[in-house]
C-alpha cells in the first residue's frame, strides 16, 4: 500500500511552492515527521516532514519546480515500488550535490583567515615594547638634580631645555650642566645630541616598519562563477523594486546616548541568563522603546489602502534576519504589551528557528513596523528601504564608546566617554511626514535614555 506526500498549505494566501531540495532520493525509508524535502514559497522556506513512515517509491516534483498547493510531491509505500523506480529520479538526486560546494565555502573563508590575522594584529605591539628605551628621556627629567645634588640651582632645567632634550632622545640625568650652580643650558644639550649617535625611538620607529606583513583574506570560492537566484532572492528583489518604486521613502537619523541601558544591563545580566537561559542584548530595549512610540504616533503603525490610511489596532514589530538564503522577517506580536524578557525570548527563539528553515508561514506576516539591526556587522547606521505595505522601518546602527557632551544635575557641562547608538527611520513621505518621524524619534531617544526599564525586564 502507497501513501501519497502533498503540498501541504503554507499559510493562508500561498497557493503554490517551489521545491528547492530533495532531503531522500527514491529507496531511501523514512519515519514519521522526518524532513523529507525543502519548498520554497514567496512568504518562507520550509521543511516538508513525511507524514507516514516506509520508502520512497517515487519522486513526482523535481527540484526547482513549482506546483500548486495539493499537488502530489512523492509517493511512500512498503519499499515494493521501489526497484522499478529508481532510474527516472536519478537526476534530481544530481542537484544536491552541485548546491553542497556553493553553499559550503561561504563560511569556509570567514573562518580559515580569523586565526591568521590574529597573530599579525598583535605582532607591532609586542616588537614595539623596546619602545619605552626612549623613556629615560622623560623619566629622569623629572629628577635631574641628582648628579649635582650639592648645588642648590642644578636641579632646575627650564621649559625650553626640557623639550630640546625630549625631541633629541637626551637623558637630563648624563648631562653635565655648565651654567651658575651646575645648571644644564641649552648648549649643553646641544653639545649632548652632537655626541650621541642614534636617536633612542629608532629601534621603536624600526620595529615597526618590520613587522609582520600583512595577510590578506582568503577568496571566496564564489569569484567567477555564476548561480541562479533563490526564488527567496527573486520575492525579495521584486519586493524592494516594488516598494522603491510605489513611495516615497526618506530617512532620519538621530543619536542616542545609551550608557545608562549599558550600564543596566552589566547589573542585571548574570541574574538575568541564570532566569532565561539567554543574554540580555541591545534588541529588546530598541524594539519595547519603539513599540511603546508606536502607540502614541500611529502614523508609523499604518498602511495605505487605495485612498484610505489604516490605523493597526496591535503593534507587531518585525525583526530582520540575516540567513544564507536571503534576510527574512519574523514577527513579534503586540509587542508593546510585552517585557524586556518576552522580547529577548521571542528574538532568539524566531531568529533560530529562521536559520533553521522551522518557521511557519504565518510567523512571517502581519507586521506592522519593522526593526532591523544594521549595527549587528558594526555598521553606523543606514538608510533601510520600507517594504510594503508598511510605512516605517528603524534602524539600529552600532553602539560604540566615544566622547560626549554630558550635563550634570547642577547643570554642568563636561565631556565624559558615553556609549552611543545611531538610530535611523526610513518612512513612507506620503503618510509620513518629516515632523511626524522626528516625533517619534525624539521619544524612542527619551525612554533610551531615560532607561527605567528595570520594572520592564521581567525577571
Amino acid at each position: 500500500m502507497s501513501d501519497s506526500v502533498v503540498l501541504p498549505a503554507l499559510g493562508e494566501s500561498v497557493t503554490e511552492g517551489t521545491v528547492t531540495r530533495w532531503l531522500k532520493k527514491v529507496g531511501d525509508t523514512v519515519a514519521i515527521d522526518e524532513p523529507l524535502v525543502e519548498v520554497s514559497t514567496d512568504k518562507v522556506d520550509t521543511e516538508i516532514p513525511s507524514p507516514v513512515a516506509g520508502t520512497i517509491e517515487q519522486i513526482l516534483v523535481q527540484e526547482d519546480e513549482t506546483v500548486q498547493v495539493g499537488a502530489v510531491l512523492a509517493i511512500i509505500g512498503s519499499g515494493s515500488g521501489a526497484a522499478a523506480a529508481p532510474a527516472a529520479p536519478a537526476a534530481p538526486v544530481a542537484e544536491p550535490v552541485v548546491e553542497t560546494p556553493v553553499a559550503e565555502p561561504t563560511p569556509a573563508p570567514a573562518a580559515a583567515p580569523a586565526p591568521t590575522p590574529a597573530p599579525a594584529a598583535y605582532v607591532a605591539p609586542v616588537a614595539a615594547a623596546p619602545a619605552p628605551a626612549a623613556a629615560p628621556a622623560f623619566a629622569p627629567a623629572t629628577t635631574p638634580s641628582a648628579p649635582v645634588a650639592s648645588n642648590s640651582d642644578a636641579g632646575y632645567v627650564t621649559p625650553l631645555v626640557r623639550k630640546l632634550a625630549n625631541e633629541n632622545g637626551i637623558d637630563l640625568g648624563t648631562v653635565a650642566g655648565t651654567g651658575v650652580g651646575g645648571r644644564i643650558r641649552k648648549e649643553d644639550v646641544i653639545a649632548a645630541t652632537a655626541s650621541t649617535p642614534s636617536f633612542a625611538p629608532a629601534p621603536a620607529v624600526a620595529a615597526v616598519r618590520h613587522s609582520a606583513p600583512h595577510q590578506p583574506a582568503t577568496a571566496s570560492a564564489l569569484r567567477g562563477t555564476t548561480e541562479p537566484m533563490s526564488r527567496l532572492r527573486k520575492v525579495l528583489a521584486e519586493r524592494a523594486v516594488a516598494s522603491m518604486v510605489s513611495t516615497a521613502q526618506l530617512t532620519t537619523v538621530v543619536e542616542v546616548d545609551v550608557t545608562r541601558i549599558a550600564n543596566l544591563r552589566q547589573q542585571v545580566q548574570q541574574d538575568f541568563v541564570a532566569k532565561t537561559g539567554g543574554k540580555l542584548n541591545f534588541m529588546p530595549f530598541f524594539a519595547l522603546a519603539a513599540a511603546e512610540a508606536l502607540r502614541v504616533h500611529p502614523k508609523l503603525n499604518a498602511s495605505i489602502d487605495g485612498e484610505n490610511i489604516v490605523y493597526h489596532p496591535t503593534e507587531n514589530i518585525s525583526f530582520a534576519v540575516d540567513t544564507e538564503k536571503g534576510l527574512l522577517t519574523p514577527v513579534i506580536r503586540d509587542a508593546a504589551s510585552l517585557n524586556i524578557a518576552q522580547i529577548a525570548g521571542q528574538i532568539a527563539d524566531l531568529a533560530a528557528r529562521t536559520r533553521n528553515n522551522q518557521l511557519k508561514p504565518d510567523e512571517l506576516s502581519g507586521g506592522t513596523f519593522t526593526l532591523t539591526n544594521t549595527g549587528s556587522r558594526g555598521a553606523l547606521f543606514d538608510t533601510p528601504v520600507v517594504f510594503l505595505p508598511q510605512v516605517a522601518i528603524l534602524g539600529t546602527g552600532v553602539v560604540t564608546k566615544r566622547p560626549a557632551v554630558v550635563k550634570t544635575e547642577d547643570g554642568t557641562e563636561s565631556i565624559a566617554i558615553r556609549s552611543m547608538v545611531y538610530l535611523a527611520l526610513s518612512y513612507d513621505h506620503r503618510l509620513v511626514d518629516g515632523a511626524d518621524a522626528s516625533r517619534f524619534l525624539v521619544d524612542v531617544k527619551a525612554r533610551l535614555e531615560e532607561a527605567n526599564f528595570s520594572a520592564d525586564l521581567g525577571i
